[in-house]
């Protein structure tokens, strides 16, 4: 019978961390009883998964070479040569350097619907051909080198009227409204929340909500072609019912965290973001407005 034991990893710094810094802590070992081991070893690993969307599997030959997972950081360690663990908790403390080889290039975690960028430390304990090997994981967070180059908060001011929307048919039809407002800024810091305001001048239907959504474009491919993929990460409303006109309504919505990341453009693949300022009238009518944004660390 096999002694029962139970293993996990405890990181320190929150489990986040930058490039050159050292991933540091501790493997837990809780025995019931005295254990013989033939070694514990710890594996460092950074992949990109990405993932075509179900309207662009078959219509590309050349994407399935684009999308294999390609390998950021790959490391092994030896924590503890063969012997015996007593029986308790036992804790063995480790440091993992997080450096590049090469010119590679550590891109920060981020958790998307077609492109994954994740890094995981392993630990695995063998013991004797009758005994089960034990193996465990945890995820620890990378953050990307702070940008280089100095953010302006430049405000982007915003009109809407029927006059300015896009991909109507009867533009006749539609009723009239007027708009305004302003984005602080569409270069933005992750850590930072998005701010602006929004004015209803005026509007011959009754308004039923005011929504900030914000999109995540993902782009995979390589020269031959590219899939292109815009998903919703938050939908916040900011306005519920026909608002007062001329009153301003506050525009505010934080980037949440792993599901966003600095904007990122590379051979394979590119993560964007995107805000979309939604007015949805009485009868379910959609106006939309789009910005592009660029989110960056500092």
């Amino acid at each position: 019978l096999s002694v029962l034991c139970d293993m996990h990893i405890e990181l320190k710094n929150n489990y986040f961390y930058h490039l050159q810094e050292t991933v540091g802590g501790v493997i837990v070992l809780t025995c019931k009883e005295a254990m013989q081991h033939h070694g514990i070893s710890l594996s460092m690993e950074g992949i990109v998964n990405l993932q075509l969307s179900s309207k662009s599997v078959g219509v590309f030959e050349a994407f399935y070479n684009s999308v294999k997972p390609i390998q950021l950081i790959s490391s092994n360690i030896e924590v503890a040569k063969a012997g015996k663990i007593p029986g308790g908790k036992t804790e063995i403390p480790f440091e993992f350097p997080l450096h590049m080889k090469g010119n590679k290039v550590l891109y920060e975690t981020y958790h998307g619907v077609f492109v994954n960028i994740q890094y995981t430390l392993r630990c695995d304990l063998k013991r004797s051909l009758l005994a089960k090997d034990l193996s465990r994981s945890c995820e620890f967070i990378v953050h990307s080198q702070p940008c280089k180059a100095k953010i302006v908060a430049a405000p982007v001011n915003f009109s809407i009227t029927p006059d300015t929307l896009q991909n109507i048919r009867e533009r006749s039809s539609l009723p009239k409204f007027r708009i305004r407002g302003h984005l602080d800024a569409t270069s933005c810091v992750i850590s930072q929340p998005l701010t602006g305001e929004l004015v209803v001048e005026k509007s011959d239907v009754p308004i039923k909500s005011i929504e900030l959504q914000l999109v995540r474009v993902e782009t995979c491919g390589c020269a031959e072609g590219y899939a292109r993929d815009a998903t919703e990460i938050q939908n916040i409303q900011i306005a519920e019912g026909d608002v007062c006109h001329g009153l301003s309504i506050p525009i505010y919505m934080v980037f949440p965290r792993l599901f966003t990341c600095p904007t990122l453009e590379t051979t394979n693949f590119k993560v964007e973001f995107e805000i979309n300022i939604v007015i949805v009238l009485h009868d379910d009518h959609l106006i939309t407005e789009n910005f592009p944004l660029k989110l960056c660390r500092l």
